[in-house]
Formats: C-alpha cells, sequence, structure tokens
C-alpha cells in the first residue's frame, strides 16, 4: 500500500499552552502560524511520520508586552531561533502516545505526549480529514527557557512546567 500524505486543516486546528503565573493562575498562550504534515500507511495511522513547525513570531497570549518579552532573548530569541519543530519517531494512533524530538531554541530533546486519535470522516465537500487530540507537559528549562523572577512569598513568577494542549486537524492529500 502507498503512504497517503496529510497535511494541518490550520482552520480547524490550533495549538495552545498553558504556564502558571504568580502559582495561582495559568497564561494561556498559542501559535497562530504552524504547519504540520503526517504519512502514513493507513487511516488508522500505525507507523505514521508526523512533522510539526511553529512560528515563534506569531506567539500570542493576549497581552503585546508579554508577548514582546516572550520572542525575546529571555525567552525564545525569535531572531536567532525563528521556529519550534517536533518530528516523531514513534506514532501509532491506538497506543495513545506520540513520541519524538522536540527542537526549541536550537536544543533537541525527547519528549512523549498523549494523543486521543477521534478518527476520520468526510467533510461536505468531499474531503477525508482525520482528528487528532495531543496533550502533556515539558519542563521549559530543558529548552533554555529560564527566566524567572522570585516572589516575596517564595515561589516563582512562571512556572517551569508548561502544559502542552491542541486540537488538530488533517486533510488527506489526493
Amino acid at each position: 500500500m502507498e503512504a497517503t500524505n496529510w497535511v494541518l486543516d490550520p482552520t480547524h486546528s490550533e495549538v495552545h499552552f498553558k504556564v502558571k503565573h504568580l502559582m495561582i493562575t495559568n497564561v494561556t498562550g498559542q501559535f497562530q502560524v504552524v504547519q504540520a504534515s503526517i504519512k502514513s500507511d493507513d487511516d488508522r495511522f500505525s507507523n505514521a511520520q508526523v512533522s510539526f513547525t511553529a512560528d515563534v513570531a506569531t506567539i500570542s497570549t493576549a497581552n503585546e508586552q508579554r508577548d514582546a518579552h516572550l520572542t525575546g532573548a529571555d525567552f525564545f530569541d525569535v531572531e536567532k531561533f525563528p521556529h519550534i519543530q517536533f518530528a516523531a519517531n514513534h506514532f501509532n494512533a491506538a497506543s495513545g502516545k506520540i513520541t519524538g524530538d522536540l527542537t526549541i531554541k536550537g536544543i533537541t530533546k525527547p519528549v512523549t505526549l498523549d494523543v486521543e486519535f477521534a478518527g476520520v470522516n468526510k467533510d461536505p465537500w468531499g474531503n477525508t480529514k482525520a482528528g487528532f487530540s495531543l496533550s502533556g507537559a515539558i519542563n521549559r528549562k530543558d529548552w533554555d527557557l529560564t527566566w524567572n523572577a522570585s516572589l516575596e512569598s517564595g515561589g516563582l513568577l512562571v512556572s517551569e512546567e508548561v502544559k502542552i494542549l491542541a486540537e488538530i486537524q488533517f486533510a488527506q492529500q489526493a
């Protein structure tokens, strides 16, 4: 069987992150421009090849000042490192896990995320789509995202744990 190519449907996909702020609430952000693709031998996505790229300059937390800080040298340093990339080295939709290499600021580390495969369906225009939900967490310090400030009451301004949440829809390529 010939491999099938799938590309991200950006109008039906979103990639979010959550980081604890002041140790009491979460700040949510997202990347506005992402590209992703899957190459699979079947529609169950057994041993599929998955790649993902986010344009760091499009980060949005609904606060321009914070977004400027995040794209600057204290965090992502977008001038030197404009993209975040993920390449799966093991993905089988039935397993509920995707494992791969995440590259941020030129540092590549392995990560495993939970994945829920929602299935394949055709839209009213005859396009075949596949849906996935992803979740997991990383420690931002592993990728040299170390800026922080100590709080008077103890603890840190920004949590080291970053939660990743994504709702992703792919369109099958003809």
